[in-house]
């Protein structure tokens, strides 16, 4: 009995892309006679059968997008993800949810599933295991299965899609820049993410602002006890003045460090981070953040894919939106 074959396994039996092969089978003028010949023949012989929900997607819209999600633990991105199905929700559209938990292993399996048409479009945000291997084979597949994908949050990956980010290095470098202009230059930066994009954004910012200071003072790790013993010498030893914090572990563990020696915020350590507005505020004394405006980013990610969807961008040219941070000053800021 003849063995089936997806159009995936066809496209590396062939060497060729699974765009290739999609045009070749259609019929597209795009694919020369000979390449066609060797598609349909190799099909045939595999027994080939196009994937029904596929081919319906091709012929009409499910109302169904699909959303990635690197960490449910993360406020941020479920203040991302209530904005994408608020938006849905007007245009009468359901959200599908998936979550990586930061594997690179998990996304590609999410992404495997997603290449099968039961979606008009993806919503990604890449994990962090993704970036740091920089992996992307799984997610150029979905673009050579023609699904519309646009990335978020995470957006600096060189990847040819649409994208919507936040202003991150804009982020830090005004907010290392509020606290020179207030005369305090021996400033910090602690970041448990330093290995992927967003948190070389901040610290880009943030060097770029310390670049007529004398030096920058950096504690990083992905270990957090690690970390904490870095932060810990930035305060006790180093004695810096303020504190930048890229993410909300770092943020966290450098007002634990100053609860347990001592340090009084505002008074000898000022400190902003990146956090939810939904903790900054219940923290004592409360911590002055960096506002991301996730809902409004999940908002605009889901006008930019259904704009996608709809044809209203041009093929092969890309849209990249960044929103503009907000610096919320709380006690931990006070001068």
């Amino acid at each position: 009995m003849k063995s089936k074959i997806t159009l995936k396994e066809l496209a590396k039996l062939l060497n060729v892309s699974v765009s290739t092969v999609s045009k070749a089978l259609h019929e597209s003028p795009e694919i020369s006679p000979k390449t066609a010949q060797r598609v349909k023949e190799l099909a045939k012989l595999h027994n080939y059968r196009p994937n029904p929900v596929a081919v319906n997607l091709k012929k009409s819209k499910t109302g169904t997008l699909g959303v990635v999600i690197p960490n449910i633990s993360n406020s941020f991105f479920a203040r991302v993800l209530s904005g994408m199905e608020d938006e849905a929700q007007k245009n009468g559209q359901q959200v599908i949810t998936y979550i990586s938990n930061e594997s690179l292993e998990k996304e590609k399996q999410i992404c495997d599933m997603l290449t099968s048409g039961f979606v008009d479009g993806v919503l990604i945000a890449v994990s962090e295991e993704t970036q740091k291997k920089k992996d992307y084979d799984h997610l150029h597949a979905l673009l050579e299965y023609d699904i519309p994908v646009v990335v978020y949050d995470r957006i600096n990956l060189g990847l040819p899609t649409d994208k919507i980010g936040v202003d991150d290095e804009k982020s830090f470098f005004e907010a290392a820049n509020y606290f020179i202009s207030k005369g305090i230059t021996r400033i910090g930066l602690a970041s448990g993410i330093h290995h992927v994009g967003i948190g070389q954004l901040r610290i880009k910012g943030y060097q770029k602002a310390m670049a007529e200071q004398k030096e920058t003072f950096l504690a990083t790790s992905t270990k957090p006890m690690q970390l904490k013993d870095k932060i810990k010498a930035l305060i006790m030893d180093t004695k810096v003045d303020a504190l930048l914090c890229t993410d909300f572990e770092s943020a966290i563990m450098t007002s634990r460090v100053a609860y347990e020696e001592n340090i009084k915020i505002p008074e000898d350590l000022k400190l902003i981070g990146y956090m939810s507005k939904d903790v900054a505020g219940f923290l004592s004394p409360s911590l002055s953040y960096i506002e991301q405006h996730p809902q409004e980013l999940g908002n605009m990610a889901v006008q930019i894919l259904n704009n996608r969807v709809s044809g209203k961008y041009e093929s092969g040219k890309f849209v990249e939106e960044i929103i503009a941070t907000t610096l919320v000053h709380l006690e931990s800021s006070r001068l």
